[in-house]
């Protein structure tokens, strides 16, 4: 999210493609994020899931939160709950995620051990498009990174994270770029 939000500014989204990063919204009160993003003057609000009976009723006030904004792109950055139908199809097309392998290899948790349980010589990360299935949607940008004799899951998750800092911003420019 960071890394986005100084691209934002460094790149001059608002004054290049008339967008800019307007909110953060954590379903963590104390997420890092959100705190970083507070010093930085972006609105923000911490909704916790756990207050919520249902995960539709969690989303439904998520999105409510999220319609407040007007957004014209939901990017998910950290954001670490599977959404529901209603939620995705609420903001088809404007819905993104960033998930740290070469997919469809890997959808959902651990990736880098299986990755490297796995024998793979590469992996990576994947900017796409949200949909209902998990790690499924369209792939918008992939950066690729070896993997190393003897990485441990951890070493290999630091230079994926170093390639995501770089990609999701980008990825996201191409999207507002492109209306």
């Amino acid at each position: 999210m960071a890394a986005i939000v100084d691209a934002s500014r460094q790149r001059r989204w608002l004054e290049r493609h008339g967008a800019a990063v307007t909110a953060v919204i954590s379903n963590k009160a104390d997420a890092g994020g959100l705190i970083w993003a507070r010093s930085q003057g972006l609105a923000c609000a911490a909704l916790d899931h756990r207050a919520y009976p249902t995960r539709e009723a969690f989303d439904a006030a998520l999105m409510a939160q999220v319609d407040t904004h007007s957004p014209a792109l939901v990017v998910l950055a950290g954001f670490m709950r599977i959404l529901t139908p209603g939620f995705v199809a609420h903001y088809e097309g404007r819905l993104v995620n960033i998930h740290p392998s070469l997919l469809p290899a890997f959808t959902g948790l651990h990736t880098h051990q299986r990755a490297i349980d796995a024998g793979c010589r590469f992996a990576g990360a994947t900017v796409h498009r949200v949909t209902a299935e998990l790690d499924h949607g369209a792939i918008l940008a992939q950066a690729v990174v070896p993997v190393m004799p003897g990485d441990t899951a951890d070493a290999l998750a630091s230079r994926v994270l170093s390639q995501e800092h770089r990609l999701y911003p980008q990825a996201v420019e191409a999207l507002i770029a492109a209306g």
